[in-house]
């Protein structure tokens, strides 16, 4: 990668880490899901970055925001820390690569439906694993029996938690990436377009919002509001 290029690809990873956390910090005020399982749009961010420039971005910036979030506002020590950026990886490392192997729309919805089943699976082992040490559960101290009260929520809250979460990012990712490419192209930061220049797809877009509605909807139904 040339020097010029070089500094253009951090000033953006630069900017899309900065986005992530801001999207974090914006969206504490929603509800949690069982009060403790929060929903952050910052996945949606870093998907975008990873259509843009690959899926190690995804990977860099699925542990550097965490981080930031972990030194700075964050309330859940270490092991909140590793299951953020293990779900961030999930969902975007996948989507990403796909994308990179079929760069086309049809290529992005198939990468971020694989990042939200991955995500979702992947996220069903490691709080099955991981959340009896950390999760406060009144009177009950032992780990195994911490594991049991895990388990039995795994399909009832985590697994619906994972696809809506999962379902709205990759609803947010596709109505954002157009634009946010386009507005990094036009300042020089992104490559222009190999092929030929796209034009706004009325239909897709309608996809992506309907999507989006839809995850949206079940998430207020999740947390008690519809």
């Amino acid at each position: 990668m040339k020097m010029k290029d070089r500094t253009r690809y951090i000033a953006c990873m630069g900017m899309f880490t900065a986005l992530a956390f801001l999207a974090v910090v914006l969206t504490e005020w929603i509800p949690k899901v069982n009060g403790f399982l929060s929903y952050e749009p910052k996945d949606a961010i870093i998907v975008i970055a990873g259509f843009i420039f690959g899926p190690m971005s995804c990977l860099i910036l699925s542990i550097l925001v965490p981080l930031i979030e972990f030194l700075t506002i964050s309330s859940t020590g270490p092991w909140g820390f590793l299951m953020n950026a293990v779900a961030s990886c999930a969902f975007t490392v996948p989507a990403a690569w796909i994308y990179s192997k079929k760069r086309t729309l049809g290529g992005a919805v198939i990468g971020l439906t694989l990042g939200m089943v991955f995500m979702t699976g992947c996220m069903l082992v490691w709080n099955y694993i991981v959340t009896p040490y950390y999760m406060s559960m009144g009177p009950v101290t032992e780990v195994a029996a911490k594991r049991k009260i895990v388990g039995g929520m795994l399909a009832s809250v985590f697994l619906p938690f994972n696809l809506i979460k999962g379902g709205m990012n990759a609803g947010l990712a596709m109505l954002l990436y157009k634009p946010v490419v386009s507005a990094l192209r036009g300042a020089h930061l992104v490559a222009p377009s190999k092929g030929k220049k796209g034009k706004f797809n009325l239909g897709f877009t309608l996809f992506a919002l309907a999507v989006l509605t839809t995850f949206v909807l079940l998430f207020l139904v999740k947390i008690g509001k519809i």
